[in-house]
């Protein structure tokens, strides 16, 4: 991948939005929302015979009905009385969107249905933009929840909450209390309350408000003061979003603020006090902090704040278990980290150890050669101007070693000392770290490495070793070092052969459990090579391998680690893509910190998680001694689960222009990308409109779709684009791995092109994560859609070509094709329920139910069911005869109780057999390669057995950690309940 500023984004096809609103007025309350259907637009009408007709819609001036033309009915009959609406609904959730046959082609944000009449009818329409369908749904919704007093909004719209806080901002403001003031007091004012806003177009909304007035005067009243700040402060996608959870209301009380945070954001064990706090310390109004409530202006603050930031804050701190081999995690790694430029010309800067160790980073290189006086130094050895002493390098990396991270700091030794300076760097190096130098030998009855939790705070050189079992006080050494390679490569003379260096005792005894050794091959490996043995890779070595043997790679890094360094005709220092070695479970890959770009960026954004300690624990299936995982995997990942992430586009706000753009004055056309990045099957990439002409709050509106067939490996990168640029394109990024991702609404914040956050520069999204079957943060992850044939593969055991073993192996088909179908039955259920409450598959589970509870009322708003706790589970049971739309809801929910019901008490029984069955398998572990010899297989069908031997047992292992997840649902069931009662 090329860096952002010379490559664009070769997703979808360019398309352009010419405007984001309808009109230049913000919708900022339900009195825009209610004045523009009064002057109409026009709208598709959906039929369910797949015709679709143009028709334009109005609001009746006395609000009372809903009128369209043309139409070939009388004019009374092509209309909708306001009192016959039963229900709004947003995005394709009724029957006529499901059955039409140019679904596909409608847009789910342009959407929405009327539901009306006692038999739930619907009057299904398609707006032209996303914007203008939520103007419908939000006005309509405050007309439904007001139809006994609809007048209320347009008498009451002088003393609302935020108008009297604005008001009272106002006269604070207003020293002489004359109701009037500057216009420069007036921006002054507006900017104190709202930072991000330039000034520029605080005056141009004043110039906007006196010409519409047509005033001479330049002061401002307190009514043109209120006007300005609602129209630049009120971002209408946040609006939208506050009357849809506040039921129609224009703030949210603690009541809905919990059902918010419960039921979209993910957010477990929240209380009516933890809504309160938040309240009172994100509400700017003195009334709202008073009496509990939230108005816009605290609501978009909340939004914005680090509480709904994407990133999950549970990786903000150590979260991974610790305990495991070093060769088991993946290791944050710098290349020629002393270097800020490139490795042609760049001068050696000590900066460089002190950036990449404050960046998390746990492997660092020291390239040391001969110095002046007996001193080794430390240089760019293609630029010898800037030389830096070694000792000094010691000291700094001694002083920032632990800053960014208590786990432990390995010092890739480039030795190219005579055997006297290598003694003086042995001596520096035990001065300077003292006891942190861990020098113990390596046990023989160990088969792995120490772990991180166990080498803390330990500093552990990596370089070349004499052999143990000579006294002598020097010797000579295999030089396998990248300048080494980079001879080779150059030389037109090269005899294959390798270059002996002489070393010292002193320095080798500093070497300890990560000894560098030349890499044969694998078979060699496996046999002879101790597991404190270190291979260094280079780019293209490491490629060609991962290309023709990915499964061997995987395998060899589950006991050994790998280095991985650029190639070395990367002279300009950039910076190869780590995914692809991450993916064959390579440790230790090296990147040029000092240059940016898409790469780094991956890079940055992995070791974000686990607290940013520098160690990341690699997925089970690339730990586990018998398991199966091939890097170049373009399918399923067998026993793991697919996934579907549904990510929503909605906003952005306050976009930079490019910084290398020229002659564009400051108007941008920005775009944005969604990048999967993982192995092959996941990698994937999608674009967004472009919205012209828009750098303050462009509006995109768009949501996109990805399977993720293995999270744990998985990352999402967001990048904003100006798709008409002159000389960079590049406005900012956001690297996350998927693990790290929170549901809901989320603010993302950008970085630069340099990896530094911009202040105030955000995308406003929405995250849903589905078909995830337990595991991780499942109380955040939501059932959803049936799984079809080809993705259940992931479950399907493989014939091995040895009886004894497939007959082992058989008597697991049947317990896991039961545990597929217990699930899928549920799923199913779940998904019926969820198309007869009008919601889409992101829905959360307590979102449905919430949902379901509300439609379940009488005419009089009474209840029409009863809930009743039977077993620990919630049932719905009716109270007299209810209509036939209640009937089949009830119908609906009790096959999902039951199918839930089922599952959860019949997997201990399934799970059981399945457990039984992998143990079994495993009692053939040790004697396969006997019992292949005995049947003839060899060569190639002995790979094939040993194989498909481990897929079996990873499918059937990763089968019993799915079966953890179970609980959560009972879980989800009761937490619920509660949410139902409230």
């Amino acid at each position: 991948m090329q860096d952002p500023s010379n490559q664009k984004c070769s997703g979808r096809k360019k398309t352009v939005s010419f405007s984001s609103m309808p009109s230049e007025k913000k919708i900022s309350s339900a009195h825009d929302c209610i004045s523009f259907m009064q002057a109409g637009c026009e709208l598709k009408k959906v039929r369910p015979n797949s015709r679709i007709y143009n028709r334009f819609f109005t609001l009746d001036t006395d609000l009372q009905a809903l009128r369209w033309e043309p139409s070939k009915k009388d004019q009374e009959k092509a209309k909708l009385d306001i009192a016959a609406i039963k229900e709004i609904r947003l995005g394709k959730n009724t029957e006529t969107f499901r059955n039409n046959g140019l679904a596909d082609q409608i847009c789910e944000d342009c959407a929405f249905s009327i539901l009306h009449g006692e038999n739930y009818e619907s009057l299904d329409l398609v707006a032209n933009s996303a914007d203008v369908a939520n103007i419908w749904v939000s006005g309509l919704r405050y007309l439904v929840s007001r139809s006994k007093q609809p007048l209320d909004f347009m008498e009451g719209n002088q003393n609302t909450p935020r108008f009297m806080w604005l008001k009272t901002m106002f006269e604070a403001a207003d020293v002489d209390g004359n109701g009037i003031m500057l216009e420069d007091t007036a921006v002054e004012l507006i900017k104190q309350l709202n930072p991000t806003l330039k000034e520029s177009k605080i005056r141009l909304k004043f110039k906007e408000i006196q010409k519409s007035k047509e005033k001479l005067t330049t002061r401002v009243t307190e009514e043109e003061f209120c006007e300005a700040y609602s129209e630049l402060c009120t971002r209408p996608e946040v609006y939208f979003l506050l009357v849809q959870i506040s039921k129609n209301k224009e703030y949210l009380d603690a009541n809905d603020l919990m059902l918010f945070l419960e039921a979209e954001q993910g957010v477990t064990h929240i209380t009516e006090g933890m809504c309160l706090d938040i309240i009172r310390r994100f509400e700017l109004s003195e009334e709202g902090r008073q009496k509990g409530f939230l108005t816009i202006d605290g609501f978009t603050q909340y939004l914005l704040s680090p509480e709904c930031d994407i990133f999950d804050p549970e990786q903000k701190k150590v979260a991974q278990d610790m305990s495991q081999p070093l060769s088991h995690y993946y290791i944050n790694a710098s290349h020629n980290t002393y270097l800020i430029e490139d490795q042609f010309r760049g001068p050696a800067d000590v900066n460089g150890y002190v950036r990449a160790l404050k960046m998390g980073c746990r492997s660092i290189e020291l390239d040391v050669s001969d110095g002046p006086d007996s001193e080794p130094i430390l240089c760019n050895r293609n630029n010898m101007t800037t030389q830096l002493s070694f000792q000094s390098v010691l000291e700094v990396v001694n002083k920032f070693a632990f800053i960014a991270s208590e786990y432990p700091l390995i010092l890739c030794l480039g030795n190219h000392c005579s055997l006297p300076q290598q003694k003086v760097m042995a001596q520096q190096m035990e001065k300077v770290f003292g006891d942190q130098l861990y020098t113990e030998a390596p046990l023989l009855s160990d088969s792995y490495l120490p772990s991180p939790e166990k080498l803390k705070r330990m500093i552990i050189v990596k370089g070349k070793k004499l052999p143990s079992d000579s006294d002598a006080l020097e010797g000579e050494v295999t030089d396998e070092d990248e300048e080494a390679e980079m001879s080779r490569r150059m030389s037109v003379e090269d005899s294959g052969e390798q270059k002996q260096i002489w070393l010292c005792r002193e320095l080798s005894d500093l070497v300890s459990i990560c000894k560098s050794v030349q890499h044969r091959d694998f078979e060699l490996s496996m046999k002879n090579q101790s597991y404190w043995e270190v291979c260094s890779f280079s780019e293209t070595g490491a490629s060609r391998i991962a290309n023709e043997y990915p499964e061997d790679f995987v395998n060899y890094n589950k006991k050994f680690l790998s280095r991985i360094y650029p190639s070395a005709m990367r002279i300009d220092s950039s910076n190869l893509n780590p995914q692809d070695f991450w993916n064959c479970g390579c440790q230790i890959v090296a990147m040029n910190f000092q240059t940016p770009g898409p790469m780094m960026d991956l890079h940055t954004g992995w070791f974000l998680q686990n607290g940013g300690c520098g160690y990341v624990l690699r997925p089970s299936v690339m730990r586990d001694e018998v398991s199966y995982f091939s890097a170049n995997t373009k399918g399923i990942v067998p026993g793991v689960s697919p996934l579907a992430l549904h990510v929503k586009i909605i906003s952005g706000q306050n976009f930079p222009k490019p910084k290398g753009a020229c002659a564009k004055g400051d108007v941008i056309d920005p775009y944005v990308c969604v990048e999967i990045h993982g192995i092959p099957a996941d990698c994937a990439e999608q674009r967004t409109k472009t919205v012209q002409q828009n750098s303050d709050n462009p509006i995109f509106d768009e949501t996109f779709e990805f399977q993720v067939n293995l999270p744990e490996l998985a990352m999402i990168r967001f990048v904003v684009l100006d798709d008409d640029y002159i000389g960079d394109e590049f406005i900012g990024q956001y690297t996350i791995p998927f693990e790290c991702l929170q549901p809901g609404y989320r603010h993302v914040p950008l970085r630069s092109f340099v990896g530094d956050i911009m202040e105030h520069v955000t995308l406003f999204v929405h995250i849903a994560i589905t078909n995830r079957s337990g595991g991780g943060k499942g109380q955040k992850r939501s059932l959803s859609v049936r799984m079809g044939k080809k993705v259940r593969e992931y479950t399907m055991l493989r014939n091995i070509g040895l009886k004894t073993i497939d007959d082992v192996f058989k008597i697991a088909v049947h317990p896991l094709r039961e545990a597929i179908e217990m699930r899928d039955n549920m799923q199913s259920a779940i998904v019926s329920v969820k198309e007869l409450c009008g919601l889409p598959p992101i829905a959360s589970l307590k979102q449905c139910l919430l949902t379901l509870s509300s439609r379940l009322v009488a005419a009089d708003s009474s209840p029409s069911v009863v809930l009743a706790m039977r077993d620990t589970f919630p049932y719905l049971e009716p109270l007299g005869a209810v209509p036939d739309v209640q009937k089949r809801m009830l119908a609906a929910y009790d096959l999902m109780i039951q199918e839930s019901r089922f599952l959860i008490e019949m997997a201990d029984a399934v799970q059981e057999k399945i457990v039984q069955c992998q143990k079994a398998g495993m009692g053939f572990h040790e004697e396969l390669h006997n019992l292949a010899a005995k049947e003839g297989l060899k060569g190639r069908k002995l790979n094939k057995a040993a194989e498909s031997f481990a897929w079996n047992i990873t499918v059937l292992k990763l089968a019993f950690l799915r079966r953890r997840g179970i609980p959560s649902l009972l879980k989800k069931f009761q937490s619920s309940q509660t949410s139902m009662q409230r």
